[in-house]
């Protein structure tokens, strides 16, 4: 990458690419579950073991279900599923040591901040940014809905205002959540003389190749798309001064622990490392010590989902499945619903299914290119439809507000998976419901 300046920001959107490789999902066992734990499942391992479920290129994967049954299921507990009497969200005072405005930010930076409604940081904001400024590494233990994006731009785009040379690296598991990073960077940024590429799969590589070439002081993108670019010399790690990694548990989950190593090896051991992760698993854990030093940890966990989320089933017969769930979105409560598959192809013809049946559906999965991905997560955000089938590429890095239902039309692998799922209703204030779909009559 050169420095000549292009004049405006660059926006780049696709999906990333995933490689196999040896890592292993975590297992869970039925019998030392409770009920409070969503899900106590046992994943099978191939020979050699991986989880019997992994993922492609696109991080969706490769084995599901279909209309009428599909894959052999995790072995698990049906009553994992059930909480009909969730816990009321009690969110516990915090005590912010900050407002914005006492940061030692630009004041340019301050006044973006002010526009964008921002006066009070959230508890990760409060605790994050003044450690980022004094450029530190950090592990960021946090979930989506946080604020955990504004936690690290924010002091990132103050230390690009006071070095313009400087250039951040961030990975994150999905284009969605990339295009996501983006796009608050430019509202964050904006009048800044702040540049940035997206760096995604799933679209044409030579627009972004070109674009590298100009003045970026941000590149983001997910790991497969940049290790692409890093074999054609359009990305040269040594120039990066930060990287960041974005849902680090979840890129681990879809493959793409030596792709982050690679990368990460390549840049100078002077760089300053922001990790952050929903989760703390021992893969997680061994990732932030190979690449961190001396990190400071900040963890800001919300309540559990699984205790603050209405759960049931749905038993069904597989000659009945897809019948059984017409009848379920017949009824008027179901307003704004994600329906989850495990295979693309499945996803996409149960779309259609429930377009012929008068159900106003659209689909996301690895197949869909960007623009495809996009118009239909706009349609389901818009209320244009009610319905939005999708692989686990929608579990993170989509967030849709006032989602009344969650359906698990296809077992989810894992608890993690099951977590990630239900989580996109019953955000914030809201409530929600899931349910999640078993064969063995009704």
């Amino acid at each position: 990458m050169n420095t000549k300046n292009n004049g405006s920001s660059q926006r780049r959107s696709g999906s990333g690419s995933s490689r196999n490789n040896n890592f292993k999902k975590r297992s869970f066992n039925n019998k030392n579950s409770d009920r409070s734990n969503s899900g106590g499942f046992s994943s099978r391992k191939n020979s050699r073991g991986q989880s019997s479920g992994g993922h492609g290129r696109n991080g969706n994967r490769r084995s599901g279900g279909s209309r009428g049954g599909g894959r052999k299921n995790p072995t698990f507990d049906p009553s994992m599923f059930i909480n009909q009497n969730p816990v009321e969200a009690v969110v516990e005072a915090y005590k912010n040591q900050h407002l914005f405005k006492d940061f030692e930010l630009n004041n340019l930076l301050k006044e973006n901040i002010a526009k964008n409604g921002l006066k009070v940081p959230s508890p990760i904001q409060d605790q994050i940014i003044p450690e980022i400024l004094n450029k530190k590494d950090v592990i960021g233990l946090a979930e989506t809905g946080t604020g955990k994006t504004a936690a690290f731009l924010i002091p990132l785009i103050d230390q690009t205002i006071q070095d313009k040379s400087k250039l951040t690296l961030i990975l994150a598991p999905t284009r969605e959540l990339a295009i996501q990073v983006n796009t608050e960077l430019m509202t964050l940024s904006k009048g800044l003389g702040i540049f940035s590429t997206t760096c995604v799969g799933g679209m044409n590589i030579r627009p972004q190749i070109k674009s590298l070439y100009r003045k970026n002081n941000f590149v983001i993108g997910t790991p497969g798309r940049v290790m692409d670019l890093i074999k054609r010399n359009a990305i040269k790690p040594s120039m990066f001064s930060a990287v960041v990694l974005d849902e680090a548990d979840r890129m681990l989950d879809m493959g793409f622990v030596n792709d982050m190593r690679t990368i990460i090896s390549q840049i100078p051991e002077s760089r300053q490392t922001l990790f952050f992760s929903a989760t703390m698993s021992k893969s997680v854990e061994k990732i932030s010590e190979e690449f961190l030093n001396k990190p400071v940890s900040i963890s800001v966990k919300k309540k559990d989902a699984s205790n603050s989320i209405e759960q049931d089933v749905v038993r069904h017969s597989n000659k009945d499945k897809y019948e059984t769930l017409v009848s379920l979105l017949s009824n008027p409560e179901f307003k704004k619903i994600i329906i989850f598959g495990n295979m693309k192809h499945s996803v996409e013809k149960l779309s259609k299914e429930l377009n012929k049946s008068g159900i106003k559906a659209e689909s996301i999965h690895g197949n869909k290119n960007h623009t495809q991905r996009q118009k239909a997560l706009s349609n389901f955000k818009s209320n244009q439809v009610r319905a939005l089938v999708a692989t686990d590429v929608a579990a993170r890095g989509i967030h849709v507000d006032k989602v009344s239902h969650v359906i698990n039309y296809d077992l989810p692998s894992s608890q993690d998976d099951y977590i990630h799922r239900i989580g996109r209703t019953g955000r914030g204030a809201e409530k929600g419901k899931a349910l999640t779909f078993i064969a063995g009559g009704r």
